[in-house]
């Protein structure tokens, strides 16, 4: 049984917060340093294999000449850019092959911050924190929007922070952490705010394949200059390890075109190139897979979700159930979303998440689960005996 919490009263901003500090990792390995087990809720690895036809491609791989095992071209296997762009419905061209999504972002907020004329990234809260801490380390400066109750971003809230000082607005859907998915309505939208402020939007849609709504619309419909779309394959296909991701940027010629011209270099001068088995092992399971691994894998999450959520219920928890993605951020009444009581969950619960306020300030009471573990139910059953 667990006793009640003490607010903290000193909030801050939360351009104030620590985004620098990689706090995942401080909260997995305080639990991996635990005298018990403990279920990680903290981790976005997928616990699910990936298509059949990656492992296959990485067997072929393994019997080609040697000439395949140097350097591809800088902006990536240009089958996989193909398959990519038939995909996506834009010219080959417009597509870097990155270093994961992380890279992505990085290409595009930097190349936004040096293209446009403002110094400011607008950024929601609460706010991937990997968001925020690029925007500190490029030096940027940083506003943050607060999410409504429901998690997700308001367009009008954006309309109003934006200005002439704004550079880059980043939006993810679907949101890690709240779960809150973008239809066509409000992305557009998003688009037209970047466009009236002379700022590009950044849309990390990574979890693309996780909308449970049918709603999820990608920026890259509207076919605006102000727009790089972001994404990756590791959570689609199971395989954070494997590091491909992709942007989309503006055609080269178009008003915005230096964007994907500076994309290209700064990738070549960091990376020179990517995996080059790798991404032919994602071309190749592009090819051959079909829906139903998609499908499946989001009828898995759901059920996950139910039993989450139903535990939730159980304890009085306030929550909201994710529209997409693999998070559900809860609050617990009188045990807010503090390091301490995280550390607290994981002693005594032997349950690990991740703090609301490693995410800002807006949901500092709550506490995010990831849910990509085999043992939800387990996690399920030990809050309810917690919080009971």
């Amino acid at each position: 049984m667990w006793a009640t919490a003490t607010p903290k009263t000193d909030c801050p901003d939360p351009g104030d917060m620590d985004y620098e500090t990689p706090q995942f990792y401080r909260v997995i390995q305080y639990a991996r340093r635990a005298d018990r087990d403990v279920v990680d809720m903290v981790s976005g690895s997928p616990d699910w294999d990936p298509p059949a036809g990656l492992r296959e491609g990485l067997r072929e791989y393994a019997d080609l000449g040697a000439d395949e095992f140097q350097y591809t071209a800088s902006v990536g296997l240009p089958e996989l850019r193909t398959e990519i762009a038939e995909r996506r419905g834009v010219d080959r061209d417009r597509i870097v092959l990155t270093n994961g999504a992380g890279e992505a972002n990085h290409l595009a907020m930097v190349g936004g911050l040096e293209r446009f004329s403002g110094d400011e990234i607008l950024l929601a809260d609460p706010v991937y924190p990997y968001y925020a801490g690029r925007a500190n380390f490029v030096g940027a400066d940083v506003d943050f929007v607060p999410v409504d109750d429901d998690g997700h971003l308001n367009p009008e809230r954006v309309r109003e922070a934006a200005s002439d000082d704004t550079a880059v607005i980043v939006v993810n859907s679907p949101n890690n952490p709240t779960g809150a998915v973008y239809d066509a309505e409000a992305m557009a939208e998003f688009v037209a705010i970047a466009e009236e402020n002379d700022a590009l939007l950044v849309s990390d849609e990574v979890y693309d394949h996780f909308d449970y709504t049918g709603r999820f619309a990608s920026a890259l419909q509207f076919d605006s200059p102000n727009v790089v779309a972001t994404n990756a394959f590791s959570k689609s296909m199971a395989i954070t390890g494997f590091r491909v991701g992709y942007a989309v940027f503006p055609p080269e010629d178009g008003p915005t075109g230096e964007l994907l011209d500076r994309a290209r270099t700064r990738h070549m001068i960091v990376n020179v190139t990517g995996s080059r088995p790798a991404q032919y092992a994602v071309y190749r399971a592009l090819e051959t897979t079909g829906p139903d691994y998609y499908a499946e894998n989001r009828d898995r999450l759901q059920g996950r979700l139910d039993t989450f959520c139903a535990a939730l219920d159980a304890v009085g928890a306030e929550y909201d159930r994710p529209e997409g993605g693999f998070y559900v951020m809860a609050r617990f009444d009188g045990f807010p979303g503090s390091f301490e009581n995280v550390f607290e969950l994981i002693d005594q619960a032997g349950v690990a998440g991740m703090p609301g306020e490693a995410f800002g300030e807006s949901r500092r009471e709550w506490i995010r689960f990831a849910l990509v573990t085999p043992t939800v139910d387990e996690a399920a059953e030990r809050l309810v005996e917690y919080f009971e």
